[in-house]
C-alpha cells in the first residue's frame, strides 16, 4: 500500500505554518523539562486561551454550560482540560490523553556525599533508559525543595549559558578494557549514575575550630557544596528529604539536518504529543461533544501513584462535572466514560535504517509520513495492549481522511523483540473506544530524541479533527 510523504504534499504556505508551529513546540520543550514545569507552562497557555480553574466552579456550585473552558491540576504534576460541548456529558466526550513525564535521573533522599575530592549527588534513574547514554555529557538540575515551614524553593540550574552544568563521569578509554567486555546493560550500572556537582573544598581559617567545623574539614568539598546551597537557595542538607529534583540533559531543543526538517531534543516522548494535544485543545472553538485533554504523569513507570492515569483522580473530576450539570447519578458518570472516544496521544518507534533488523518494515512507522496510529502496543503476543477494534478504526480513518490529515499505521518493532505500553488500556477499562495515536520518534528514551517537523504538525492537525468529530 502506497504511503504519502508529508513534505511532498505541502505547499509553501503549509511549510511556513509547519515551521512556525514547530518553533512554538521547541519553546515548550525548553521550558517544560519536568512534569511540574510542563504543568506551569500549560496553565499559563490555557488561561491565555480563556480557560479557568475548575475547582472555583465547584466551590461556587456554578453550573457548566456550552462553551465553558475549564482545567484541573492534580498535585502540580498532571492536568486535565475541558471544552464543554452542546451535548450532555452522559453522551460521552472526545478525549486526548498524553503524558508529560519522561525518562530521567532522580535525586535520592540522602544524596550528598564526598569521594575522591568530588562532591556527588546520589541518584536513582526513572523509567526505561540505556544507562550508558547518560554519562559524560552536560546535565541540568530541575525541581522543587519544600522546606518544613511550607516554603517552596524552585531550582533550574544548567539551562542558561552562565549556569554551571553537572555530569556523570565515565572511565577513560585507556583503562576501559574490562568495562568494554561487559554487556551494554552492565557497562554503566544504576549506582554509578551519581552526578558530580563540585570539586572545591571549603577552607576554614580560624585556628580555634568548633566540632562542627572539624567535621566540615573531613569532607571539605561536601561542606563547600552545602554552604553554596545555603547561601544561594537557603537549602539545608536535611531539606533534600522533602525535595523532588530531576536530572535531565542540559540545553535547548534544536533543529536537525541541513534541511532543518527535524527536531532533536530531550523529552519528546511524550511531550511532543502533549504539546500537540494541548495546542489542538486550545485552538478548538465550540464543540458538539465535550472535548477533553488529559496530560498525565508517571506513564514511564506504569502510570501508578496519585498523579498517574491508574489513579481515580480523572474519574473524580468527571463525577464533579456531572454533578455540576445537576441531577447527579453514578450511572451518568459511567455512561459518560463508556460513551467517550479517545486517542491515547503517545509516540511510536520510528523506523531506523541503521537497525533494520529490529523492525518489520511493512508495518513500521516512518518519519516524514505523518501521524501514526498503533492498533495495539504491548509486547510479543499483544500482552498488556488495548488492541482497538475494527469499527473504531474505521471511524477514525474517516475523520482523518475528511480532514485531509496524512497518517500511517504501525506496530512497535518485530513481534518477538519487545514492545511498549501507553495509557490506552487504563482508559479502555471504562468501556470506551481507545487507540494509540501520535508521532514517530527516533532514539526513543535516549537523552536526545528526534522527530520530524512534518509529523508533529500533522499530528496536531489530526488531534484537531478528532476533537471536532461527532460520536460513533
Amino acid at each position: 500500500m502506497e504511503r504519502k510523504n508529508v513534505w511532498e504534499s505541502y505547499s509553501t504556505k503549509q511549510i511556513r505554518e509547519c515551521d512556525l508551529f514547530n518553533k512554538e513546540y521547541r519553546d515548550f520543550l525548553d521550558n517544560a523539562k519536568t512534569e511540574r514545569e510542563a504543568v506551569n507552562v500549560i496553565v499559563n497557555l490555557a488561561e491565555k486561551s480563556g480557560y479557568v480553574e475548575f475547582e472555583e466552579a465547584v466551590k461556587k456550585k456554578k453550573g457548566l454550560k456550552k462553551g465553558d473552558k475549564v482545567y484541573s491540576v492534580v498535585m502540580n504534576k498532571s492536568i486535565v482540560l475541558f471544552n464543554i460541548g452542546e451535548e450532555p456529558l452522559e453522551k460521552g466526550m472526545n478525549i486526548l490523553g498524553a503524558h508529560i513525564d519522561s525518562p530521567r535521573i532522580d535525586i535520592k533522599s540522602y544524596p550528598v556525599y564526598e569521594n575522591g575530592g568530588f562532591a556527588f549527588l546520589d541518584t536513582h534513574y526513572y523509567g526505561g533508559i540505556k544507562k550508558y547514554q547518560w554519562v559524560a555529557q552536560p546535565l541540568s538540575l530541575h525541581g522543587v525543595v519544600i522546606k518544613k515551614d511550607g516554603t517552596t524553593v524552585e531550582l533550574s540550574v544548567g539551562e542558561d549559558e552562565d549556569d554551571p552544568v553537572f555530569f556523570v563521569s565515565d572511565l577513560l578509554i585507556h583503562l576501559s578494557q574490562e568495562q568494554l567486555e561487559k554487556k551494554a546493560a552492565k557497562v554503566i550500572e544504576g549506582e554509578a549514575l551519581d552526578i558530580i556537582v563540585g570539586n572545591k573544598p571549603l577552607v576554614i581559617n580560624n585556628s580555634k575550630k568548633t566540632d562542627k567545623e572539624e567535621n566540615k574539614e573531613k569532607d571539605p568539598v561536601k561542606a563547600m557544596l552545602l554552604k553554596l546551597l545555603k547561601d544561594e537557595y537557603d537549602v539545608e542538607e536535611e531539606d533534600f528529604l522533602s525535595a523532588e529534583l530531576e536530572v535531565v540533559p542540559a540545553g535547548k531543543a534544536r533543529e536537525a539536518g541541513f534541511d532543518k526538517s527535524m527536531i532533536l531534543a530531550y523529552g519528546q516522548d511524550d511531550r511532543s504529543c502533549a504539546f500537540t494535544s494541548l495546542y489542538a485543545m486550545l485552538v478548538t472553538p465550540n464543540v458538539k461533544r465535550t472535548a477533553c485533554c488529559i496530560l498525565t504523569d508517571k506513564e514511564e513507570i506504569g502510570s501508578v501513584g496519585a498523579t498517574g492515569m491508574a489513579s481515580q483522580s480523572f474519574e473524580n473530576i468527571i463525577a464533579e462535572m456531572v454533578n455540576l450539570e445537576g441531577d447527579y447519578s453514578e450511572l451518568k458518570v459511567r455512561r459518560c466514560l463508556s460513551n467517550s472516544t479517545m486517542l491515547s496521544s503517545d509516540v511510536s518507534a520510528a523506523y531506523d535504517p541503521s537497525y533494520d533488523s529490529a523492525f518489520e518494515k511493512k508495518n513500521a512507522a516512518f518519519m516524514g509520513q505523518g501521524m501514526v496510529f498503533n492498533k495495539f502496543t504491548g509486547s510479543r503476543g499483544k500482552s498488556g495492549s488495548n488492541d482497538a477494534n475494527a469499527e473504531y478504526i474505521g471511524y477514525i480513518r474517516k475523520i482523518m481522511d475528511d480532514a485531509k490529515v496524512i497518517y500511517q499505521f504501525a506496530e512497535l518493532g518485530r513481534v518477538d523483540l519487545g514492545g511498549g505500553g501507553t495509557i490506552a488500556y487504563l482508559m479502555a477499562k471504562y468501556g470506551m473506544n481507545v487507540i494509540d495515536a501520535g508521532i514517530p520518534v527516533l532514539n526513543m528514551h535516549a537523552p536526545y530524541e528526534c522527530t520530524s517537523k512534518a509529523d508533529v504538525f500533522e499530528t496536531m492537525r489530526g488531534y484537531m479533527a478528532f476533537l471536532n468529530a461527532p460520536g460513533m
